[in-house]
């Protein structure tokens, strides 16, 4: 079996600076509650207020897609640390639309690093 090797999509970039340290990135599956069902038509409006607050935390978003299957919503963000994405999600889905599941992302040259470590 040949396996092709993985292509960085032009729509992602490096967020690594020379000289600077990568900030870490999340993705974030959402799922409505039954209240975030009954509003569904905010969603975006929602999203877009919780965009301008996360970024005066210091969190940003990616990318977000609204999806079929076992999610809501699949999100990409970008936080200066776990606190401060914690603290931004808590804010949001204590409005009671939404409940998160978090998983921190690493990029191949942060898993080279990781492997790195075990060796």
């Amino acid at each position: 079996m040949s396996v092709a090797p993985c292509e960085r999509p032009s729509s992602v970039r490096s967020i690594t600076l020379e000289g600077e340290d990568a900030v870490p990135t999340y993705v974030a599956l959402i799922d409505w509650t039954e209240q975030g069902v009954r509003n569904f038509k905010d969603t975006v409006d929602r999203y877009e207020a919780a965009e301008s607050a996360f970024e005066s935390i210091g969190v940003r978003f990616t990318d977000i897609r609204w999806t079929l299957g076992a999610h809501d919503m699949v999100t990409t963000v970008e936080a200066p640390d776990d606190e401060s994405l914690a603290a931004a999600l808590l804010a949001v889905a204590g409005q009671g639309n939404i409940r998160t599941t978090t998983l921190r992302a690493f990029t191949g040259e942060e898993m080279r690093t990781i492997i790195g470590k075990v060796a």
